[in-house]
């Protein structure tokens, strides 16, 4: 029986946050269900990247197919959770069904994988992340400070079942460790 993955992501997501996790899962042989607030079929992705400016620049990437909404996924039937970053996070966030589901997979110590800004995603189930330690991308700090985690100066970071991670450049180390723990779940 193959692992099922969900990634919970909508508009804004970093494509390659996306993209590499996805087909990465499909790979091993996960079957892989992307998850966005509205039956929408199609994300639109954005590339951030650093161009000497302070901070980094956006521009719109490739688009990506939406399996199903938030409101239709039964967290009971997947086996690990992704969730991308990019500026999705800032509004999935606020979906009704977003601390359902992402809560489901702290509280049956599910392998859970975030990068970049995703963790600000997390800030609405904080009572899940208290005490935890987790990296993200540096701006998020006083996010993941605020919800109670302590937040880890590396590129990722390994706490648990909480695989986190700095940003789209680090995806190799933490889908090694991501799919070792998926292939560990009963």
């Amino acid at each position: 029986m193959s692992k099922k993955v969900l990634i919970l992501t909508g508009d804004a997501v970093e494509a390659l946050e996306v993209y590499y996790p996805y087909y990465r899962c499909l790979e091993e042989g996960f079957e892989a269900v992307i998850a966005s607030p509205t039956e929408q079929k199609v994300l639109h992705t954005v590339v951030h990247d650093f161009e000497g400016w302070q901070t980094f620049t956006e521009k719109q990437g490739y688009n990506i197919e939406s399996h199903a909404s938030f409101e239709n996924i039964n967290p009971e039937q997947f086996d690990a959770l992704i969730i991308p970053g990019g500026r999705a996070p800032e509004h999935i966030r606020l979906h009704p069904d977003f601390a359902r589901l992402a809560g489901h997979f702290f509280e049956k110590n599910k392998p859970i994988m975030i990068l970049c800004h995703a963790s600000v995603a997390l800030t609405v189930i904080a009572d899940h992340i208290k005490g935890r330690e987790m990296t993200a991308y540096y701006a998020c700090r006083p996010e993941v400070e605020a919800a109670g985690a302590k937040y880890v100066e590396t590129r990722c970071h390994v706490d648990r079942n909480l695989v986190s991670g700095h940003a789209w450049n680090d995806l190799p180390q933490l889908m090694k460790e991501f799919v070792k723990q998926v292939h560990a779940v009963n």
